[in-house]
């Protein structure tokens, strides 16, 4: 089952509410994405941890629902 693009959004600003996100469906799928997050949470955390922040907003979804994500973090 695809996951939607409101829905990755929707659960990346629960997790991370001060969050900007841009994201792209790669192959017009709902399946393949690539994600740009911006947030003051990532400062003085390496991209190991500001990734798994992403992640953990997912709620287990990765790997699941959804197959594919590039994930890009900056901070403001």
């Amino acid at each position: 089952m695809a996951l939607p693009l409101d829905e990755i959004k929707k659960l990346i600003k629960e997790g991370i509410p001060d969050a900007k996100i841009e994201i792209k469906d790669l192959m017009g799928d709902n399946n393949h994405y690539s994600a740009v997050i911006k947030s003051q949470v990532f400062k003085n955390l390496n991209k190991v941890e500001q990734h798994k922040l992403v992640y953990k907003s997912l709620k287990g979804k990765m790997g699941n629902e959804l197959h594919a994500l590039s994930i890009t973090t900056k901070t403001e």
